[in-house]
């Protein structure tokens, strides 16, 4: 069976049940998990980012989990260069690498490509944290619908790190960075046979796992993770990691805890309902499993192999 595809790629929204599916895949196939997941690369959130257990890692391999301090500006561009080298690693060892995560752009960096973004001088960067320390994200990203309108309309005006990553590009190069990444580079599996797979759940059942798991988060210590991670820069992409911010409000006397538990799990939902939206544009010609279907995952790969 694992000759019949060079790598598989699983995605699917937040709570999904992908990387249980991931590892039943890898012990049935000799295989090796590799995370496609933006927070989950962070070291000092195993719960808050959910995280394979150390029961799991034991069960099959596991790479780019946890590998990355939150403090550290970790970017798909890096994350291109470790995929890479984790498919190295994985067919070195004549393992099946199965990709897993909820984050699209890591996919696109594996199936399409990026674009060769020049680097941002580190004067430029630090200029646009001190214009953003000073403006605010929402007056930055006002100023960025002026002069960069192709980028800024596609961004929240509450979004710090994707404002600011987006002012400092075009301060840098002149060119908006929606334009840069029309340019796609070559894919990490370029030329590799792909089973690709998106786990799609009934709404409802997934707005309660995700109620469930927080639940769970919580009482194995998630609100410790949060606390440790206090005055963590809001720009940086680790300040992305859901629950953070509302579980530091809690821990800050700012909020009561069943405010922070409803919040944390609202915010939670909204994610997984844009994950499903980029999913359903830019993966549609993948094979959509159920979660019945994904429990067996192997008799769908031989299904779209045969």
């Amino acid at each position: 069976m694992s000759a019949s595809f060079n790598a598989v790629l699983i995605a699917g929204p937040t709570a999904s049940g992908k990387s249980a599916a991931a590892l039943t895949l890898a012990e049935e196939l000799n295989g090796i998990v590799i995370n496609a997941d933006s927070m989950q690369v962070y070291r000092e959130v195993r719960i808050l980012s959910a995280r394979p257990s150390e029961a799991d890692v034991a069960r099959a391999p596991h790479l780019l989990y946890g590998h990355v301090g939150a403090a550290e500006r970790y970017s798909v561009g890096r994350y291109q260069i470790d995929a890479a080298a984790a498919l190295a690693k994985a067919q070195a060892e004549n393992r099946l690498p199965i990709f897993v995560g909820g984050t699209g752009l890591y996919f696109a960096a594996l199936t399409d490509g990026l674009a060769a973004i020049p680097s941002v001088p580190v004067d430029i960067r630090e200029a646009a944290r001190v214009r953003l320390a000073a403006l605010g994200v929402a007056s930055l990203h006002a100023e960025l619908m002026v002069r960069d309108p192709l980028t800024a309309a596609g961004l929240r005006s509450s979004d710090p790190q994707r404002v600011l990553r987006a002012w400092e590009v075009f301060e840098a190069t002149g060119r908006p960075l929606a334009s840069w990444q029309k340019e796609a580079g070559t894919p990490v599996l370029a030329g590799l046979k792909l089973a690709r797979f998106v786990l799609d759940l009934d709404r409802a059942d997934l707005r309660e796992r995700i109620r469930v798991r927080f639940l769970k988060m919580l009482e194995e210590g998630a609100a410790a993770e949060a606390a440790a991670l206090a005055g963590l820069d809001p720009t940086l992409p680790a300040a992305k990691i859901l629950g953070l911010r509302q579980l530091t409000a809690l821990a800050t006397g700012e909020i009561e805890a069943e405010d922070a538990i409803t919040l944390a799990v609202t915010a939670t939902r909204q994610f997984a309902k844009r994950q499903v939206t980029w999913f359903r544009h830019r993966m549609a010609d993948w094979e959509w499993l159920s979660v019945d279907d994904s429990r067996n995952i192997v008799s769908r790969m031989r299904h779209v192999s045969s």
